[in-house]
């Protein structure tokens, strides 16, 4: 979970072959300035030879401002807060009282919180990812992104729209790590307070600076 949003926390030259997904995601990156939803989030582990995958599940709370501001605050199992502020990506882990911050531009890039907040528009996703039709499913429509930069550790991310509400991001890692969230009660462009992209670590934390 940590490093799903180190490498996030929380993407595209492409060929559209699925308009009713990609009309979705233009949607989305068009009208969606800020918002706020609830998350469930599932991560498979790659399974090794005669084990059964280990599964973890996680829920929490997510709000973005676009471009580049977002935060995630898990409550379930284990409290975390990952902040993006627009210039710095802030991870705090509250069991360990540890703090790492690492510069936002480095860390992003081609990851799903390009998806989510930190790029403005669908050009500058097309940048980081290439895009695909991907089928219908689950009553969703779907886009596939492919990282364009090798060298990452996000393989592929499904991105699913109900009409232009974003409901799923499905990532798959270059470790065979599969981690799915589900996000519910999605609200758009109200009023989100400025201290909430805002991170000052707690005193007594250990900082990390990566």
């Amino acid at each position: 979970m940590k490093r799903f949003f180190t490498m996030m926390a929380l993407a595209t030259c492409a060929q559209f072959a699925s308009a009713d997904g990609m009309q979705s995601l233009e949607g989305f990156m068009k009208s969606a300035k800020n918002g706020r939803a609830d998350f469930t989030q599932t991560v498979t582990a790659h399974a090794k030879d005669g084990q059964q995958p280990k599964v973890k599940t996680s829920t929490g709370n997510f709000e973005f401002q676009r471009p580049g501001k977002f935060r995630f605050d898990y409550k379930k199992p284990f409290e975390q807060t990952i902040v993006a502020d627009g210039k710095n990506l802030w991870l705090f882990d509250v069991d360990l009282n540890q703090v790492t911050q690492r510069a936002q531009d480095q860390a992003l890039g081609s990851t799903p919180a390009a998806l989510l907040a930190s790029a403005p528009d669908l050009t500058a996703l097309k940048a980081d990812f290439s895009l695909s039709s991907a089928p219908d499913q689950d009553g969703q429509q779907w886009v596939l992104a492919e990282p364009k930069a090798k060298d990452g550790q996000i393989k592929t991310v499904r991105v699913g729209f109900v009409g232009e509400q974003l409901a799923t991001l499905d990532i798959v890692d270059n470790f065979g790590q599969r981690s799915v969230l589900k996000f519910g009660n999605m609200q758009v462009n109200g009023q989100v307070a400025a201290a909430t992209f805002q991170f000052k670590p707690p005193a007594g934390a250990d900082v990390v600076k990566q």
